[in-house]
């Protein structure tokens, strides 16, 4: 009887321990892209170019974010990664983060 019952209450638990390790993988890719897209708006606003802005922005996100800098006076980053799932059983989901930052007085760099 106990088997049966180790049979039933397996799957569910394979289950939840996916959720939950998916969860933890969306969360980390979230807070990952927070502090990318803050790097590159400070980054921006400090008057760096546009390859530099980037490749700080890169380094702190999850691999395969989009980096997206705009803006004259106030500089906006937008990082957005999408984070898979742990073992692919469940589907992935997309997560964003936008920082906004003044330009510095007196510098120039990406608009």
């Amino acid at each position: 009887m106990a088997t049966a019952e180790i049979a039933m209450a397996l799957p569910a638990l394979v289950v939840l321990v996916a959720a939950a390790m998916t969860a933890v993988s969306v969360l980390t890719a979230q807070l990952r892209c927070v502090d990318a897209a803050r790097e590159a708006a400070r980054a921006a606003a400090r008057g760096e170019t546009q390859a530099v802005v980037t490749s700080v922005a890169r380094r702190q996100a999850p691999s395969g974010a989009m980096v997206r800098v705009a803006g004259e006076q106030e500089i906006r980053a937008v990082v957005s990664a999408e984070a898979r799932s742990a073992g692919g059983l469940l589907p992935a989901f997309r997560v964003s983060a936008t920082a906004v930052a003044l330009r510095e007085p007196g510098l120039s760099g990406v608009p």
